[in-house]
């Protein structure tokens, strides 16, 4: 059996369990080839190679709608259905993308990456079902890889618990999201790895726990109940009182055994936990949720081990190889390290909090992406991961805020816009000294239109009080950030900066403060206003024009809310401005600095360079900016269309 013959869901469920435990390894084999050649997710891919191959087994595909949160765990699905050739390019432009997509297959429903969205997918869908529009027989929920620890999840089960939506919801429970996952309802990786030492006690619970399972999943079991319930409702005089004497037993007896039992709280019916790596003992699991799920919606728990079977991912104490580089198979990626404008955060904020002991860190998830683990390190009591919960994390800063300490919140670009309600009402308007350190800021890659940070800017300008900066190199990051904490006197910050290298200056080319700064004196006839990443195509662009003999001046923008007046009015006194920014157009700093410019003078002549309202695919960023139009040639053109 090879993966070559796999082309389609029904293409498995011809093969033995022999032969799909070998085509298991296969598979893996091919993931970790895959991942090290083009770089990619591996860890939770690895892991979910068993429960996917069951999945596909049981449902089916497409008239079964399987929908992944955290889509980044859906390699092993891509390959069921068809797209194994299509991973030698994965993640590169034009090629497969990394998340599930509906322009590659039928198959794939929601191009999700952002986590904890799915079941509300499947509560809409479901509602659709009934209504006679979806044609799926069934719904299926993939939620796991830490996705449960967001608040959008809690609120679609409960939806889903008090509607009676017939949706079956697996979750993939591995411990992990980026790092450690912040949930009590996760079960510990060592069921799975028996590598604590467990006591005779734990022993019996687990085996009546396992038991209680497979009555539990039992159809006739679930009948003969209704069955007594109905026979003692009927009691003359105690009916009512039997009926619920006996569900007080059975919550007792779910409450000891399977502490999980929340779930059948919020009226979600739940079974497990079950070991994911077992396709037979899954499969079983699954059909019995399919028959259960007639009465409304059920919980499948799967334990499963990120990075299984490849030892480097399964030795990575730190995140599993969640993600990789492009990597030697043979003996794995590097460990990960932070690098550029993240370690330039990474030195800074541990600086800045020896000392002002006020200093707090938080995260979502994400301590070792956005350079918090040696914050961590240093100051373990200081330090707070939230889970993948952007929302909590904000209005918990500003709590925190609120109490005298100076909250440093660090997240991705893309991911801040999940809490944007709380960063206005919760922190701008309250006027609050919270410091947000947006990593992956700008056109980041090969993660596709879900993860490029190219809202914040537009969004965040627009904020009252709010403060927003953007460095240009490694050293103008440590000073905004050394600035940040004191212009929190007055209220929020926020520092954007790129995903990669760094710029290197030395001590003239570095601002301070909410002034611009002014890297070259030009001629008069032409003002380059570069928004950071930026900075570097704008000196190169000035480099080329002045072969042409034109002499541009350069700013940095550095502030780019609020605007520097000094910068805005030298630059009117120019003849024609090019603003560019790697962030959204429409509406963002270019625009704005065009509005201040034509109020300062009728003849300056203003061209906004930024990134199109539009979605933007995976490929390099080099590649992607070139395209657009943001980089040396793009300012080049934009200056003799108009010339």
């Amino acid at each position: 059996m090879t993966i070559e013959s796999i082309n389609q869901p029904s293409d498995l469920r011809r093969l033995s369990y022999l032969e799909i435990d070998d085509l298991a390894g296969e598979i893996r084999d091919f993931i970790v080839q895959a991942v090290a050649t083009n770089s990619g997710h591996l860890g939770s891919n690895l892991g979910a190679v068993e429960l996917t191959l069951a999945l596909h087994r049981v449902f089916d595909s497409p008239n079964d709608a399987i929908l992944w949160d955290t889509g980044h765990q859906a390699y092993v699905h891509k390959i069921v259905t068809g797209r194994s050739q299509g991973f030698s390019q994965l993640r590169q432009a034009n090629g497969l993308s990394g998340y599930p997509s509906r322009e590659e297959s039928k198959h794939d429903y929601i191009e999700n990456s952002h986590a904890s969205t799915v079941l509300s997918y499947a509560y809409g869908m479901s509602i659709a079902r009934e209504a006679g529009f979806d044609k799926h027989r069934h719904i299926i929920a993939v939620i796991g890889d830490g996705s449960m620890t967001g608040g959008m999840a809690y609120e679609a089960l409960n939806n889903l618990g008090h509607s009676k939506q017939r949706v079956i919801i697996v979750l993939n429970d591995n411990g992990r999201s980026y790092a450690p996952t912040i949930s009590n309802l996760t079960q510990p990786s060592s069921v799975l790895q028996a590598t604590e030492k467990v006591t005779l006690p734990d022993r019996i619970t687990g085996k009546l726990s396992s038991s209680l399972t497979r009555i539990r999943m039992n159809p006739v079991y679930v009948a003969r109940q209704r069955k007594i319930e109905t026979w003692l409702q009927g009691l003359p005089v105690v009916g009512q009182q039997a009926e619920k004497g006996m569900e007080a037993v059975k919550a007792a007896v779910r409450e000891f055994l399977q502490p999980p039992s929340f779930f059948e709280a919020l009226g979600v019916r739940y079974i497990g936990p079950i070991d994911g790596h077992n396709v037979r003992e899954l499969e079983v699991a699954l059909r019995n949720a399919e028959d259960l799920s007639a009465e409304g919606p059920i919980v499948v728990h799967v334990l499963t081990q990120k990075g299984k079977g490849y030892s480097p991912a399964e030795d990575d104490d730190e995140k599993h190889l969640h993600d990789a580089p492009v990597f030697d198979p043979a003996v794995g990626p590097p460990k990960a390290v932070p690098t550029g404008y993240t370690q330039a955060f990474a030195d800074s904020i541990i600086k800045e909090a020896e000392q002002d002991s006020r200093i707090v860190a938080l995260t979502a998830a994400m301590p070792g992406p956005t350079g918090l683990l040696p914050f961590q390190e240093r100051f373990p009591e200081r330090f707070f991961d939230v889970g993948i919960a952007e929302q909590h994390c904000v209005t918990g800063a500003a709590g925190m805020a609120m109490g005298g300490l100076r909250p440093i919140v660090a997240l991705y670009s893309t991911f801040l816009s999940r809490a944007w309600d709380q960063v206005v009402y919760d922190v701008a308007l309250h006027r609050l000294p919270v410091i947000f350190c947006l990593d992956r800021a700008g056109i980041t890659g090969d993660d596709g239109p879900s993860h490029h940070g190219i809202y914040d800017m537009a969004l965040l300008c627009k904020v009252p009080g709010m403060r927003v900066l953007a460095p240009s190199s490694a050293q103008e990051l440590q000073q905004m950030l050394s600035d940040a904490t004191k212009l929190t006197d007055s209220g929020p910050v926020a520092i954007r900066y790129p995903k990669g290298n760094a710029r290197q200056v030395g001590n003239d080319e570095v601002g301070h403060g909410l002034q611009a700064l002014r890297l070259q004196q030009g001629d008069g006839s032409l003002a380059i206003l570069a928004v950071g990443k930026m900075v570097a195509a704008a000196q190169q662009a000035s480099v080329v024009l002045a072969t042409r003999g034109i002499n541009a001046t350069v700013w940095d923008v550095r502030s780019c809310a609020p605007l520097d007046q000094e910068m805005c009015a030298d630059a009117a006194r120019h003849s024609r401005v090019i603003t560019i920014e790697d962030g959204i157009r429409e509406g963002g700093v270019g625009m704005s600095i065009a509005a201040i410019i034509a109020e300062m003078s009728a003849t300056c002549r203003v061209e906004c360079l930024g990134v199109p309202t539009k979605f933007l695919p995976h490929a390099k960023p080099d590649r992607l900016l070139a395209q657009i139009g943001l980089d040396c040639d793009g300012i080049l053109k934009a200056f003799d269309a108009r010339a």
